[in-house]
């Protein structure tokens, strides 16, 4: 909300208070003032006019002026193009200080300078607020303008002070000039004089106008016919207010439009009477249509847009913007005004598919008191009356009717200072409600409050605790210390295994990644290892952001389809994040691999991402959070076939339940995410969390050396070489101790020579103790056992 300090002024006396005081005063009672700007800056000014001007005798575009200030007549270059003898100019003398410019005494190719004549925008006035003649040359003053006024930002009206006032989502009411005067009364404890525009529009004769709606998102609609008006120019305050709010005057009847929906912070729009055929709008719905609005842009109306029409035909789309066929121009001899309550979320909608953020919109989407219609078309006629000359004035045509009902709250004085913490007397309490005007009486130990109709975010209570405190201020606020026990700084199980997983992925150089939490249709029917049915955000700021996530490798991929049309080589990554769906919220990792996953060009060392990378990095994980292997279970994957290869990937399962998918992407889905073959795993953390672990427990390297023995079988194609492995690992004992140290897979060959039903596995076994050397007779003896046991429970047959 911009409102300046003029446009306070003159509603109470703040001449004593500086904009910064004011802006400190607000922003301490909880409206924050973002920012204080001032309209235009300049020091050392003066009014002056041009008595000689000639070409620069060395430039085809300077000139060598003369200029009367008043007390002196200075010589003066200036560069406009439209400098004249005889103009009215603002002058910079010497010494003057403008926006990023000190004015000094000088020579312009050999011809002396004693100051500037100064265009508006080299004053610091915004652009947006200029014609385009004011933005190609110096400012021209009227003939009336002082010669030797110091103070010509004043006299043109453009020394004023603007506060940015941020609202909070329930403090809509401050979008009305009013309402925030009041506001800024109540803070300051000052009386606040509103203009006085009671009933004004009550006046008027029978009119043949008649309004209706054809949708429950209209549910009242104010018209009023001005039968006759003059069109002019509008008053200098006006004008002034205007600019102060960031819009352009356009003439006295536009302007008033414009001047009340500030005021009041009710939308209203005037309808040229002639363009309106049988005097007869509607308000609809339903039209699918292109549509020329004020702004001369068509646009595509849809069927749940509301549509004022006139005989059928949309005029105006409601609460946004009116029709360029129906607006007020300079042969305008009367008009219709109209004053309605829309529905919100449909002016939201409406204004954000046609990307229309107009004054009007951005009002109706943050909320209008009910009563607003009513005040609004009261001010409109009172200013149509005094500036527009307005005669043969129609009696006012309403359909439906105000939804508000006057809120009465009680509440003892004990109650707001419980709430508060506080030790106010009932005194200071009651002169809050006092200067908020809402007609406070109180009996024995409690009051009782009549809420106005524009502050609809008072409800209870609390609400008048917040008015309360936030008015007496909240250095008020008795300043205690917090009483609570002693606590051990360190991290719980979950903040513990999070930190495990990261340092896991990070010391392979795989990258920490953020992604979107919302997520579009088509992510969302890709969910991978899906935590339910996905929750649809019931106002999505894009299609793309359509759905809360029940998955996170879908983001992932896109993040890889990113780097990859970049040409990022070994593009690796993994996310942890919360998923959440309508059966309730997980945290997941998931984690994605591309082309290698290290590479050391120099000595021509890598390791590529493949499954097997994939598999190594799951099994050193679970490995570090004390999850033994032989919990651990890779098999066929069933569960997801569209997403991931067939054959090249697998479920993770711990103790026989699936908690994870791991695998190559599928090729189809490959082309379709738009990225090359890559590794891609999904887990469910709040599974791992279940999972009793074993204690993680650090031992002394043997001292004593090892000795390695290899063997190959051949096999059944069909047998999991992990079942060869668990038997070595069954016959690994000597003595009580575990001396089997590592078994390494390191050949698979099926192929020439060998029967297609077989394949040949070649496998090393790594023998240690820790209590003594091993001797070749004891190794001998477990080797031998070790085959015999493969060839008996594996049907394998020893390879020479």
């Amino acid at each position: 909300m911009r409102i300046s300090r003029k446009w306070l002024s003159q509603y109470m006396d703040i001449s004593d208070l500086s904009i910064d005081e004011l802006a400190s005063r607000i922003t301490d009672a909880g409206l924050e003032v973002e920012s204080v700007e001032s309209q235009s800056q300049g020091t050392n000014l003066v009014i002056g006019q041009v008595i000689e001007c000639t070409m620069h005798p060395d430039s085809d575009h300077l000139h060598c002026t003369k200029v009367d200030i008043g007390d002196e007549i200075v010589s003066i270059v200036c560069g406009a193009p439209n400098v004249a003898v005889g103009q009215k100019v603002i002058v910079a003398k010497p010494g003057a200080q403008l926006p990023g410019l000190e004015i000094k005494k000088g020579s312009i190719r050999g011809q002396e300078s004693n100051g500037m004549i100064c265009a508006l925008f080299e004053l610091g006035v915004d652009p947006h607020l200029l014609t385009e003649e004011q933005k190609a040359g110096i400012e021209v003053l009227p003939e009336s303008a002082p010669v030797g006024n110091t103070d010509p930002l004043g006299y043109l009206g453009w020394n004023d002070e603007i506060l940015d006032v941020a609202l909070t989502p329930n403090r809509s009411d401050c979008l009305s000039a009013f309402n925030m005067a009041k506001e800024v009364g109540a803070i300051l404890d000052r009386k606040v004089q509103l203009p006085n525009y009671d009933h004004a529009a009550s006046q008027g004769g029978p009119t043949h106008l008649r309004v209706s709606s054809k949708t429950q998102k209209c549910p009242m609609f104010l018209g009023k016919v001005i039968g006759n008006i003059t069109i002019k120019e509008s008053p200098e305050w006006m004008k002034e207010l205007l600019r102060a709010s960031g819009m352009h005057s356009i003439n006295n009847v536009v302007d008033i439009s414009n001047i009340v929906m500030l005021e009041t912070g009710q939308p209203m729009h005037f309808y040229d009477k002639a363009a309106i055929k049988d005097l007869e709008i509607t308000v609809a719905d339903g039209f699918e249509e292109g549509y020329t609005a004020l702004d001369g842009v068509t646009y595509d109306l849809l069927p749940e847009d509301i549509v004022i029409t006139n005989q059928g035909k949309p005029i105006g789309i409601a609460g946004i913007m009116g029709g360029d066929d129906s607006k007020i121009l300079d042969s305008t001899q009367g008009l219709i005004i109209e004053c309605a309550i829309f529905d919100h979320v449909s002016i939201r909608n409406t204004a954000r598919r046609l990307n229309l953020a107009t004054e009007s919109s951005v009002r109706y989407q943050k909320g209008i008191e009910p009563l607003a219609a009513q005040k609004a078309l009261d001010r409109a006629v009172q200013l149509l009356v005094e500036y527009a000359d307005a005669k043969e004035i129609e009696e006012t045509v309403q359909f439906g009717k105000t939804p508000y009902e006057p809120l009465t709250l009680t509440c003892s004085f004990d109650s707001i200072n419980d709430r508060l913490g506080t030790d106010f007397t009932s005194e200071e309490i009651m002169d809050v409600f006092r200067r908020l005007d809402w007609q406070p009486q109180s009996k024995d130990t409690e009051f009782t409050v009549q809420i106005p109709s524009y502050r609809s975010d008072v409800e209870g209570m609390a609400d008048l605790s917040e008015e309360v405190i936030r008015l007496i201020g909240y250095d008020r606020l008795p300043s205690t210390l917090p009483f609570m026990e002693m606590t051990e700084g360190k991290l719980n199980a979950r903040q513990r295994l999070v930190r495990d997983l990261r340092m896991t992925f990070t010391q392979h150089g795989i990258q920490d990644c953020i992604t979107y939490t919302l997520v579009s249709t088509k992510k969302k029917d890709n969910a991978i290892l899906s935590c339910g049915q996905a929750i649809e955000l019931a106002s999505p700021m894009s299609e793309e952001r359509r759905y809360i996530r029940t998955s996170i490798l879908p983001s992932l991929l896109e993040s890889l389809a990113y780097n990859q049309a970049r040409h990022i080589a070994n593009v690796n990554l993994y996310e942890i994040s919360d998923v959440a769906a309508k059966e309730g919220k997980k945290v997941h990792l998931a984690f994605v691999l591309s082309q290698k996953l290290y590479e050391t060009r120099w000595t021509q060392d890598s390791i590529p991402a493949d499954f097997y990378t994939g598999k190594g990095l799951i099994e050193e994980l679970f490995e570090r959070i004390g999850i033994q292997s032989k919990r651990i279970g890779f098999v066929e994957n069933k569960l997801d076939t569209d997403h991931f290869h067939p054959y090249r990937s697998c479920e993770i399962q711990i103790d026989h339940k699936t908690i994870g998918l791991l695998g190559e992407i599928h090729p189809s889905y490959a082309a379709d995410c738009e990225v090359s073959s890559a590794i891609l795993c999904e887990l469910e953390l709040d599974a791992l969390m279940d999972v009793k672990k074993s204690k993680v427990k650090f031992v002394p390297i043997s001292k004593y050396p090892s000795v390695q023995r290899d063997l190959a079988f051949v096999i059944d194609r069909q047998l999991p070489v992990e079942n060869v492995v668990k038997v070595i690992e069954k016959q690994g004992r000597l003595d009580k101790e575990m001396v089997i140290r590592d078994i390494e897979v390191f050949d698979v060959y099926q192929g020439e020579h060998m029967d297609p039903s077989k394949k040949s596995v070649a496998l090393s076994i790594r023998f240690q103790s820790d209590k003594k050397t091993l001797k070749e007779d004891e190794i001998n003896t477990l080797f031998t056992s070790i085959i015999d046991h493969i060839q008996k429970e594996c049907d394998a047959i020893l390879r020479g």
